[in-house]
């Protein structure tokens, strides 16, 4: 376990110093092959079943780009406003480690495929931030590492590591920001801010599945300090590889008060990558930053440059969807959400699903209703999406009975499970299950007599005007009705049959 650094006061460490930011994210494509090898691009396989020797770097194999991902990448430069360059070429990233078989990772240096571009973001507070981005750049992915031994899941303390190349290959575009300035006290929620901003831009134009728990979309935020007053930039660290929203806020926050506490206290800034750690909420020091020349690029002499038509850039465009921010405020007025109900619609991943329902004919509330409850309750218990359990037309299947009267929302919840299980569509989990309201008042009526005249003393204090008494009755009702009742119409009766009752 990692022990917390000393920390300053993260007011305090903004009255003495400025924050300067920029991220890194990477946005793995979701194309069906790896970036230069005919592999499969699937998340999830046996490790090392999807290499071959083009991504193993073995001696022979030649890359061939896929076309698709480039594709991707110009569709996603130009929904973040860049320019699309006319002519761009790889170079070779030269480093070794064990994650990277060739020793080398395709990249695009000084030619990226997309350049000078921005995004504005709007901070909870309604402040809105232009954040310029310098480049979006193709390359491949690294492999992934497992420690096995140790008590964290880190390389210290681990006895020996393990390597799957499955992702190693897999097509990226990294997105670069020039210097964030101005930040103040919303750095941290700068970062998390533009990072979602991303995804949702990712995700929106289908170009990557966009789920940043399996590494689809990762963060490296980078974080210095300047006195106030000085125009001096200090030196920065990098925290790699962040992948989840909140995670992106707490580092770059622990940033800010980590080296507030180590300049205040006269000592230097390492120029370096860190490690956040998501269970103790801390970064910690990884190996000595890199720079460019460090890595000695030279052009990758196996692959042609590239020069896409100004007329297919411009077919691409014409394939953007609406952007989301404005998607966002469409939608939130269609559907008459206050602020914080649709905030939470967002939060939890579920605008999507959200939609879809309302398209197949239920209420937005009534969607909203489940899907951030029920259903979210039920996919955090079994550790899955939300929207991996039912689907929208399910759902609005399940919605249309409730307000039809077939089902109570206690029924309702147990049909959910019976789709869930994959028993049918709802209306099948009614009938196989016996699970509709009882709507026969003859039925009821003879449980709430029998109820009545099994609890004299109740059915008299009803008479005698104690209304609320009637609970009683009504649980014993339900009971015996096993939930299949209406208590709004079962409470009716009970007072109805409570005066006519011999």
């Amino acid at each position: 376990m990692k022990n917390r650094a000393e920390l300053m006061d993260f007011d305090k460490a903004l009255e003495l110093f400025e924050p300067v930011l920029g991220f890194e994210v990477h946005v793995e494509l979701n194309t069906k092959t790896k970036m230069f090898c005919g592999c499969a691009n699937e998340f999830g396989s046996g490790a090392n079943t999807n290499t071959c020797p083009t991504c193993l770097g073995l001696p022979g194999g030649l890359p061939q780009v896929n076309k698709k991902a480039i594709e991707s990448s110009i569709r996603l430069g130009l929904a973040l406003g860049c320019e699309i360059a006319e002519h761009s070429r790889f170079a070779r990233k030269n480093y070794f480690y064990p994650d990277t078989a060739k020793n080398f990772q395709t990249s695009q240096y000084d030619d990226p495929i997309c350049h000078d571009g921005s995004i504005t973001i709007e901070l909870e507070s309604g402040r809105l931030v232009t954040v310029e981005i310098e480049r979006a750049h193709m390359e491949d992915d690294a492999g992934k590492l497992t420690h096995m031994g140790g008590a964290t899941g880190r390389i210290q303390g681990a006895d020996y590591s393990l390597v799957d190349y499955n992702r190693g290959g897999v097509p990226l575009v990294e997105i670069v920001t020039q210097m964030i300035e101005g930040a103040e006290h919303d750095a941290p929620e700068i970062g998390k801010t533009y990072v979602a901003a991303i995804r949702e831009i990712a995700k929106a134009l289908g170009v990557s599945n966009a789920r940043m728990e399996e590494g689809n979309v990762r963060c490296d935020a980078n974080v210095s300090l300047r006195p106030r007053g000085s125009n001096v930039l200090g030196t920065r660290t990098e925290t790699k590889n962040v992948n989840s929203l909140r995670s992106v806020e707490r580092a770059v926050r622990y940033e800010i008060q980590r080296q507030a506490a180590v300049l205040a206290g006269g000592g230097t800034i390492t120029q370096e990558t860190r490690h956040w750690h998501e269970d103790t909420g801390v970064t910690s020091a990884g190996r000595p930053k890199s720079d460019a020349d460090d890595y000695r690029y030279f052009p990758e002499p196996d692959l042609l440059p590239m020069a896409p038509s100004r007329e297919w850039v411009e077919e691409l465009r014409l394939t953007l969807p609406e952007p989301p921010a404005a998607r966002r405020k469409r939608l939130q007025a269609a559907w008459g959400f206050a602020n914080l109900e649709f905030q939470d619609v967002v939060n939890s991943d579920l605008l999507d699903a959200v939609e879809a329902t309302v398209a197949a004919g239920a209420s937005a509330h009534a969607a909203r209703k489940w899907w951030t409850g029920e259903i979210a309750r039920l996919a955090n218990a079994a550790g899955v999406a939300a929207d991996s359990l039912v689907t929208p037309a399910q759902l609005a299947a399940l919605i249309e009975l409730v307000e039809a009267g077939t089902l109570t929302d206690r029924l309702a919840r147990q049909v959910l499970e019976g789709v869930i299980a994959g028993e049918g569509t709802p209306a099948e989990v009614v009938d196989t299950r016996g699970l509709a309201v009882v709507s026969d008042d003859g039925a009821l009526v003879a449980a709430i007599d029998a109820a009545l005249l099994g609890q004299p003393d109740v059915l008299a204090k009803i008479r005698g005007g104690k209304q609320q008494a009637a609970g009683a009755v009504i649980g014993a009702v339900m009971k015996a009705m096993r939930g299949q009742a209406d208590a709004a119409r079962v409470r009716e009766l009970v007072l109805e049959r409570a005066q006519a009752i011999e």
